[in-house]
């Protein structure tokens, strides 16, 4: 997991052998708490394998899915930075392998390596730029364009620069990220693949047209592409 990271790449042999002295690794069963909101943080961590949520809840029950967190993916730095207790939880959404690297060593790394750092302010701003978008699709978008805005969201490369064009995730999953019900996301995605977009399989789903699904809108006369209707405005 450490030597696939893109910020592995600007240390010295000597400095990721120090840091590799020093990672964990532990195994979480679907539905687990990998981290849990008012824990004091300890770890940065990233997924090795297996797929998660974010998730806040509030006192009487209510949870709200911030988003999906998949294998190759760091998370945790904004914690860590600032000292604090974490502010949501993460749960395991299938069998999950998870790397720790103690603060130790992340306070370290971001005193002397400059590559380091610069990931740091990449993640930061994709992470950033990631919740700013799912909140103005939670507001301005209808159903299917949550769900494709969703399933966009987990290529991010930035977030995601290994990603597979294959996806094993579940409706249910995806129903959670999207915020929106089961049945809901079966409709959704049998239209996302009626346009091509999508390809529904046994085990998740492949996407075939990523700029297609990260674009998808839905107009009052039916599905179209953003790029579509900015054209049409600028006529």
């Amino acid at each position: 997991m450490v030597r696939r990271s893109r910020w592995a790449a600007g240390l010295s042999s000597s400095d990721l052998e120090r840091v590799l002295g020093g990672m964990q690794e532990r195994q979480y069963a679907r539905g687990a708490c990998i981290a849990g909101a008012g824990q004091l943080v300890e770890h940065w961590m990233a997924l090795i394998d297996g797929f998660a949520k974010m998730s806040v809840a509030s006192e009487d029950g209510r949870v709200s899915t911030l988003t999906g967190v998949s294998a190759g993916v760091w998370f945790g730095e904004g914690s860590l930075f600032k000292h604090e207790a974490r502010r949501y939880d993460v749960f395991a959404l299938r069998p999950t392998r998870v790397a720790l690297m103690p603060r130790r060593t992340f306070d370290w790394l971001r005193e002397t390596s400059v590559p380091f750092n610069h990931y740091l302010q990449e993640l930061l701003n994709a992470r950033l730029s990631l919740f700013i978008g799912a909140l103005a699709h939670e507001r301005l978008l209808d159903t299917d364009a949550r769900v494709a805005n969703c399933l966009a969201s987990l290529f991010n490369p930035e977030l995601y620069p290994d990603a597979p064009r294959h996806l094993q995730v579940g409706q249910t999953e995806i129903g959670l990220l999207a915020n929106v019900s089961r049945q809901r996301v079966n409709v959704a995605l049998q239209r996302l693949q009626a346009l091509g977009l999508i390809r529904l399989e046994k085990r998740g789903l492949t996407v075939l047209d990523l700029a297609g699904l990260s674009n998808y809108r839905v107009s009052y006369d039916g599905p179209a592409l953003a790029e579509d209707a900015a054209s049409a405005r600028r006529a």
